[in-house]
């Protein structure tokens, strides 16, 4: 599978997703500055976690203007698979590619720390190769990782299986103390209703070397991989 990480003015965490993909899962995988219009020739596209442009006006909201955005939505159009990480789950909210809103964390605090996440399932290709029995280890770094949508749009996510991950204890069970930012039902991960293009606040590319402390999200790149 040949990965694209699209790169924006303050994105930070392209070079991490890169590494994943390329020198950890063997993948190809190369860079897209985020004024380029195509994707073509791509299998899949990471949006990888930042500031970009510094988080003016809102998270991600110059970003989903970038020229590469267009090709974004034809490629999720296409059925192509699209995971945005943190500042990427941003973009795809504001470009209209997932549902909700991303606000201040509940403490109104920057966070950095080691969450644990429950896959809800394995209807997607980014969760068809994880054990719904156990738990992901992995970190999330984020001011505005606070996942809003209305109780109707909660349940209708529910009913549509587009709920991917939920914040939960090392055990995988869904408490209050287990979310870090107040996101409605714990949400951590949400996938569009076609289920090709995911958003994931905590961080899979920082967690996929035992070195770093945890290996546990080269599970989500593996199973693009194979189920892509």
């Amino acid at each position: 599978m040949r990965f694209a990480i699209l790169v924006f003015p303050g994105s930070n965490c392209d070079h991490d997703a890169y590494h994943a993909v390329r020198h950890v899962l063997g993948e190809e995988g190369a860079f897209v500055w985020h004024k380029e219009r195509s994707l073509d020739g791509y299998d899949a596209a990471i949006i990888p976690g930042g500031f970009s442009y510094g988080d003016y006006l809102r998270t991600g909201a110059i970003a989903r203007f970038s020229p590469i955005m267009s090709a974004v939505q034809e490629f999720a159009q296409k059925g192509k698979p699209i995971i945005g990480i943190c500042n990427g789950f941003q973009i795809l909210v504001e470009a209209g590619l997932l549902p909700g809103a991303l606000i201040s964390n509940r403490s109104l605090r920057f966070i950095s720390k080691m969450v644990y996440l429950k896959p809800e399932g394995q209807n997607s290709l980014f969760t068809a190769g994880l054990d719904t029995n156990r738990t992901y280890r992995m970190p999330i770094a984020h001011q505005s990782g606070n996942y809003l949508i209305s109780p109707e749009t909660l349940d209708q996510l529910e009913r549509s299986d587009q709920i991917a991950f939920r914040y939960a204890t090392p055990e995988g069970k869904v408490t209050a103390g287990a979310n870090p930012n107040g996101s409605t039902g714990n949400i951590a991960g949400v996938l569009n209703r076609e289920k090709n293009v995911l958003g994931l606040m905590p961080h899979p590319e920082r967690a996929a070397e035992a070195i770093v402390g945890s290996y546990d999200g080269l599970a989500f790149f593996k199973s693009m991989a194979e189920y892509g």
